[in-house]
């Protein structure tokens, strides 16, 4: 071979083999799990030193601390929100976020309904509170605020007593039973999606620059459960499609402080399918980095039709629920949510030292994968 010949088979050589390298190195970082960020945290009990000890005594080391104290009229109270984090801080515990006053009570309950009811100019003055605690929030090094837009509360039907697992009671929803019970129409009457979403920009486009000023995110918890369209009168955000209504939301900012507190659970609830629907969903909200907690809670069936119960014995696999938010590079707390009830007087923090101690080894399962 001359010499000239030679030198370009050996070049385009190196260059096939650097190409192959290249190739095979992207192939190799793509398919390497990536570090774990999240850690389990809770959204129970306040900054009692009861519960601060309880979590700590538990390995739950990231708390969403409740809400500070409220001045009527004008929001929280700054000193008590600081006076929560030095609590926390005691027992090495991080204060990562509070519960808005936008709850999933109904709203016949909640504190600030003319927002969700689109009164104005009520919601107006709610709103400027809103604002007042975002600023609280922001000053205290809160990084989340979890909330809720809804209408009518969670919803539920009945319950099962589970005898395989010591007659422990799961908390029901059945569509045709609830239709049976015949349920009133709230004080908000006939309320369409699109109705739903505008309130929603109304007083996200009066808070989000706020939050985004401060630096704390505004995640936002899908109604529970979703239903068919109409039911009691309302069409909520999320239904009767869950993923189109959380593509939707989603979609109506592009803002790092606009996105989810990513209930598990009660997406399953709109799912025909939760073990196998739940992933994209993870993956297409996570990617958008719009995953800001996650409730993770388990069920046994889907729309229209479930009971929720431990996490280890619903439909959905948590293994790969965890390993999915993990492979999003989701970095914020998975807590516990609803857990199973029972006679025992303990068996709330019974059920809750369960869930703590069962995430904690879903995320060193999960960390193991990366190390290996």
């Amino acid at each position: 071979m001359k010499r000239k010949s030679f030198i370009r088979v050996m070049a385009a050589s190196s260059v096939g083999a650097a190409a192959f390298g290249t190739e095979q190195a992207r192939a190799e970082i793509k398919a390497a799990p990536k570090k774990v960020l999240m850690k389990v945290g809770c959204q129970s009990g306040g900054t009692t030193v009861e519960n601060l000890e309880f979590k700590a005594r538990h390995g739950v080391f990231n708390l969403d601390g409740g809400s500070p104290k409220t001045i009527p009229g004008k929001g929280w109270d700054l000193d008590d929100s600081m006076k929560k984090r030095e609590a926390c801080e005691k027992y090495g515990i991080s204060l990562d976020a509070y519960h808005y006053p936008l709850t999933s009570a109904g709203i016949d309950k909640v504190d600030y309904p003319n927002i969700m009811l689109g009164k104005s100019p009520e919601r107006d003055r709610e709103i400027e509170i809103l604002q007042q605690m975002i600023q609280v929030a922001g000053k205290t090094g809160i990084k989340v605020l979890n909330y809720n837009t809804t209408i009518l509360p969670v919803l539920r039907t009945g319950r099962y007593t589970d005898p395989k697992r010591g007659n422990a009671d799961y908390s029901v929803w059945n569509y045709e039973e609830a239709l049976k019970q015949n349920h009133p129409k709230t004080i908000a009457g006939d309320v369409s999606i699109d109705q739903m979403f505008e309130r929603i920009t109304y007083l996200l486009d009066r808070i989000l620059p706020v939050a985004k000023e401060y630096k704390v995110k505004l995640a936002n918890h899908i109604a529970d459960p979703p239903t068919p369209v109409g039911y009691r009168g309302i069409t909520r955000w999320n239904s009767p499609d869950v993923f189109k209504g959380i593509q939707r939301f989603a979609k109506l900012y592009d803002s790092e402080y606009h996105g989810f507190n990513f209930c598990i659970g009660s997406i399953a609830e709109g799912l025909k399918d939760p073990k196998n629907e739940i992933m994209p969903i993870i993956k297409w909200v996570g990617e958008r980095n719009q995953i800001f907690n996650v409730h993770l809670r388990n069920i046994k069936g889907g729309w229209n039709n479930f009971q929720e119960v431990y996490p280890d014995n619903g439909d959905m696999n948590f293994l790969h629920v965890v390993r999915a938010l993990r492979d999003v590079g989701f970095s914020g707390m998975v807590m516990p949510d609803h857990v199973p009830h029972h006679h025992d007087p303990a068996s709330t923090p019974q059920a809750f030292s369960f869930a703590y101690g069962y995430i904690k080894g879903l995320l060193q399962a999960v960390s193991d994968e990366v190390k290996s």
